[in-house]
């Protein structure tokens, strides 16, 4: 049994003596039963637990009167996850972010708030965008793949696993990222039509009072004081979104080609909650391959 340092659960009191020296290197472990072991494993993947074992019964006798340790398995701590996700203006990618990361805890981090951040705190990296920035110009692929390498290295993205949202956007991007070894783990792409996009588009508005953003038809505002005095952004136009949704898909298609291998396409044009379980069914596939069974299997029975 290899040597794991942290183990959760039930003190050892609670498990027979004769399998004390089984898991003698262990702090503690659970023992749960067959019945539920499947779905004790899924949770306990999702939890970073390092160790379960399943128990059941003895010959037909509840387990109360007598326990059969059947086979023990140790599950190494998973790697944490390692997410992109993409998808056009109004796609619903925000929203998803947030349903993501209050689920499975990951660091979400959106390249252009690294960059504004960056910026703002006048970091090595932050001056030189900076300078691109005031003369109007682009900040090249180069500053903006060391910010992101750099924050994914910063120790609670290691820890807790990163959901980059909306990068990388081109294939100079993408390549520059895989010279990194930055891979992920799953490619998320939300495919919405772009006449449901426009629509989106063209009828959000903000309150710059409470920088809430409505929806002239799916979120109106709640009285008509608050309809008065709200506005559009200027690139909120028929024309000018038409033309982010073709640039978005010329992108998006070159980007594909270097993660195709890990992408999943969910149709974003669904009821959040409907999207939300496409996304979570495919990340609870990649959490259970990332579990990997590290110890032999073991059986003894005693009783209590």
């Amino acid at each position: 049994m290899a040597s794991l340092s942290n183990v959760y659960l039930s003190p050892k009191s609670q498990y027979p003596s004769s399998f004390s020296s089984a898991i003698s290197p262990c702090k503690s472990v659970c023992l749960v039963s067959p019945k539920t072991a499947s779905d004790f494993q899924l949770k306990g993947v999702s939890m970073n637990l390092d160790l379960f074992v399943i128990r059941g019964n003895h010959h037909g006798r509840a387990w109360k009167c007598g326990v059969q340790l059947v086979p023990i398995m140790a599950v190494q701590k998973s790697e944490p996850l390692k997410i992109m996700i993409a998808g056009a203006p109004a796609s619903g990618k925000g929203t998803q972010c947030e349903l993501i990361t209050k689920k499975y805890g990951l660091v979400h981090i959106a390249a252009g708030d690294l960059l504004r951040a960056e910026v703002a705190q006048g970091t090595a990296n932050g001056k030189k965008a900076k300078e691109y920035m005031e003369k109007g110009m682009l900040v090249p692929d180069e500053i903006v793949v060391t910010m992101v390498k750099e924050r994914l290295l910063q120790q609670d993205a290691q820890e807790k696993g990163w959901l980059l949202d909306g990068y990388p956007r081109s294939l100079s991007q993408a390549t520059a990222l895989e010279n990194l070894q930055i891979r992920p783990d799953l490619f998320i792409l939300l495919d919405v039509p772009d006449e449901i996009l426009v629509e989106r588009v063209i009828g959000r508005r903000l309150d710059p009072v409470t920088g809430k953003i409505y929806h002239l038809k799916y979120s109106p505002p709640e009285t008509q004081e608050i309809a008065n005095r709200l506005t559009q952004r200027f690139d909120d136009t028929e024309e000018k979104v038409k033309l982010r949704l073709k640039t978005h898909h010329q992108n998006v298609e070159a980007v594909l080609s270097i993660y195709e291998e890990v992408i999943i396409k969910v149709k974003g044009d669904l009821p959040k909650e409907t999207v939300f379980a496409d996304i979570d069914a495919a990340l609870s596939v990649v959490l259970e391959s990332k579990a990997k069974p590290i110890s032999a299997a073991m059986a003894t029975s005693v009783t209590q």
